[in-house]
């Protein structure tokens, strides 16, 4: 992935981290549950088409974003935990190539196929 996209997403994750900040939970949830939105992987021991809705419901930004607003605006600090989770998680898989799936292969993202470099 190109470099520049990778320092975008780099910077969105800072801003989950800054996010994060704001609301009164223990630093250690930050690490804890960072990695837990890869629980979506599971649907592919269904199928792809059902792993790739599954781990795209909990890798898309736009869903953690529509999340986190709404723990903003119920006052939920939970809601707004989860939102920058979720943010933070997506931000992070993409400065490492992951993206959302299609539903043909589970290396086949909308950043390209996870791994070109290294099969070619």
């Amino acid at each position: 992935m190109d470099r520049t996209l990778k320092l975008e997403e780099f910077a969105m994750f800072c801003l989950s981290i800054f996010l994060f900040n704001q609301i009164e939970f223990a630093w250690w949830y930050f690490p804890l549950f960072l990695l837990l939105p890869d629980i979506g992987m599971i649907g592919y021991l269904i199928n792809t088409k059902i792993g790739a809705l599954s781990y795209n419901l909990l890798h898309h930004e736009g869903i953690a974003l529509v999340i986190l607003v709404l723990g903003y605006y119920n006052s939920n600090e939970w809601i707004v935990f989860a939102g920058i989770i979720l943010f933070g998680h997506a931000s992070m898989d993409r400065i490492f190539g992951y993206g959302l799936k299609f539903d043909d292969n589970f290396k086949h993202t909308h950043l390209g196929w996870l791994n070109k470099d290294k099969e070619a």
